[in-house]
């Protein structure tokens, strides 16, 4: 069975058809909260403190570390605030370096700007996610000798020059492309994480429908893992979280091993703990079983987050495969 393997500088989280859906905290990330951007063109990274132990305790096993901010005070002192390929790489090396020495869960490298994503190689501990390889060929040429050179497993969205497509069949036929271009770089299938696109059920109504469909020819026919903006089926509607919980496990079931989504949502992470379960991936429905008890704390009135950190320090909390640094490419 195919398996992608995630480390930090202890743990090891494996992505794979027969794992437990691996949930990728979301919440360090700029674009589109102008607080948190403001805080970290301040130089403050308490948000992003807060946000790393909060998703750990409630469940994520991978953070995503996003560096794409946008300093709009710095640009008028210093044009050159104005360029991402300025600001990003420095960022995201002080992000990488302040989440690893608060939690122990793998890294998820998250950046447009090559120059952000390589710092983040750098400085992150054992082996990270790498977000994200496109199927536009300039991004191929870039980003591919990347994952090679740091042996890392990649996310590869499945859009290319000509933008994303509405047709399923053209979204397999691009990560098909990645998975082949790969190849060739001596990257193997089971290190490409293959984001299929979630497009918004508001907008397309057979988008759940699509992605079901897309996710199990991901796995039977080119055996890769697969994840998604969760969030993004849900995108202008009401009840969001609702939504997603309906979502997840019907993707679960179709063959998505992993999510890049917010943990801190109580009905979201029920449904996965609960696919888990009925999935045969929660032997003997242990973690059901201590989640539960996040979840009675939760509806007695404690927010979710401290119920989940409350939970963790009583012996509740997911534990990790010991793991090694990141080896050689």
């Amino acid at each position: 069975m195919t398996r992608t393997v995630i480390e930090s500088k202890s743990k090891t989280v494996t992505i794979g058809f027969d794992e437990p859906f691996c949930v990728i905290g979301e919440r360090i990330n700029p674009t589109g909260r102008k607080k948190l951007a403001a805080e970290l063109e301040a130089g403050d990274f308490s948000t992003v403190e807060k946000d790393a132990l909060e998703q750990v305790a409630c469940g994520a096993m991978v953070l995503d570390v996003n560096s794409g901010a946008v300093f709009t005070n710095k640009m008028a002192e210093d044009p050159r605030y104005a360029d991402n390929n300025f600001v990003e790489p420095m960022l995201m090396k002080e992000l990488v370096s302040r989440v690893q020495a608060l939690v122990d869960v793998p890294l998820c490298i998250d950046s447009s700007v090559p120059g952000a994503l390589e710092n983040g190689l750098e400085m992150a501990e054992g082996r990270p996610l790498l977000n994200s390889v496109t199927g536009e060929e300039e991004r191929l040429e870039v980003i591919l000798p990347l994952v090679k050179k740091y042996n890392v497993p990649v996310v590869a969205i499945s859009n290319d020059d000509t933008g994303i497509s509405e047709d399923p069949d053209v979204r397999f036929a691009v990560a098909k492309k990645i998975v082949e271009r790969a190849a060739d770089f001596g990257i193997p299938a089971h290190d490409i994480v293959v984001d299929p696109l979630v497009m918004p059920v508001g907008a397309m109504a057979t988008a759940g429908r699509q992605v079901f469909t897309l996710v199990a020819r991901l796995r039977d026919e080119l055996g890769v893992n697969t994840t998604c903006g969760a969030s993004n089926i849900s995108f202008g509607l009401p009840n969001r979280h609702g939504l997603g919980a309906a979502f997840l496990p019907m993707a679960i079931a179709a063959g998505m091993t992993s999510a890049i989504m917010n943990p801190i949502r109580a009905q979201e992470m029920e449904a996965i703990h609960a696919a888990n379960f009925l999935m045969n991936h929660d032997p003997n429905g242990g973690q059901w079983i201590n989640f539960a008890r996040v979840l009675e704390a939760h509806k007695a009135g404690t927010p979710f987050p401290d119920a989940a950190k409350a939970a963790a320090a009583g012996g509740g909390a997911r534990g990790g495969r010991r793991g090694g640094r990141r080896r050689a490419g």
